[in-house]
């Protein structure tokens, strides 16, 4: 008894040639080169940072290897500087950008490491991202700060950070106003108290040298100039008859 023939749909499938062992072997052979090939192309690096020696960064590269980044050690820069300076004045790390290239993703515990506020770290991850580098940091839950949600993440951050810039600028200048008020002194204290400024002015009168009278007083030669400015504005005040007329 004969099979049916297939019609149709089943009629086309006989009719496709069916891939050899071989065929398939060699297909699978290629993709897997292409997969290795991209994942070469994408070097993973991490940066770790300490302000103090007595301080390691054993802490941050063992969470960096438990959150899944297996990194040669090769490309983990580590650096004991103080979260103080700029990203782009550390060393270390800009050795790291120099090692860098695009494709390549930078692992970092916190957002800290990258700099020393919402802003430096900020201009730190933009900088990157023009480069085509990633940057994952782990506190944010290993996100990527050049996606759009990473971008999105940086902008609620310094939005953040600048709505506290001015919360302290508002409380140091009421803080200033009230010490103003209750007759506290404002600024740096004076060099030269009044006696002394006043043997200043004398002693430049008298045709003395401002470096002998810095010297005389104990005083730098700054501070000497601004006694003798101060002296030159309030002889301009005196002898100008539209001021003297007016002061009459």
């Amino acid at each position: 008894m004969h099979s049916p023939k297939p019609t149709g749909y089943g009629q086309g499938l006989s009719a496709c040639p069916q891939p050899s062992l071989t065929m398939f072997r060699t297909l699978l052979i290629i993709r897997t080169s292409i997969l290795n090939r991209m994942h070469t192309m994408s070097r993973v690096f991490a940066y770790c940072r300490v302000s103090t020696a007595d301080q390691t960064t054993d802490n941050q590269t063992q969470e960096i290897a438990q959150a899944g980044f297996a990194i040669a050690p090769q490309r983990i820069v580590s650096e004991t500087i103080s979260g103080s300076v700029q990203a782009s004045e550390r060393p270390g790390f800009a050795r790291l950008l120099d090692r860098m290239e695009s494709g390549d993703i930078l692992v970092v515990s916190k957002l800290d490491r990258l700099g020393r506020n919402a802003m430096d770290v900020r201009a730190t991850v933009e900088k990157l991202a023009s480069a085509n580098i990633k940057v994952h940091c782990l506190a944010l839950g290993g996100a990527d700060l050049t996606s759009p949600a990473g971008k999105m993440t940086m902008s609620v951050i310094a939005a953040v950070a600048e709505f506290e810039r001015d919360l302290l600028v508002e409380r140091t200048q009421a803080g200033m106003a009230r010490a103003k008020a209750s007759g506290a002194a404002i600024g740096r204290p004076r060099s030269l108290d009044e006696g002394q400024v006043a043997k200043a002015k004398k002693m430049l009168s008298e045709g003395l040298s401002v470096a002998s009278v810095a010297k005389t007083l104990g005083t730098s030669r700054q501070t000497v100039m601004r006694a003798r400015d101060g002296l030159s504005a309030m002889a301009s005040v005196s002898f100008r008859p539209d001021l003297q007329r007016s002061a009459d």
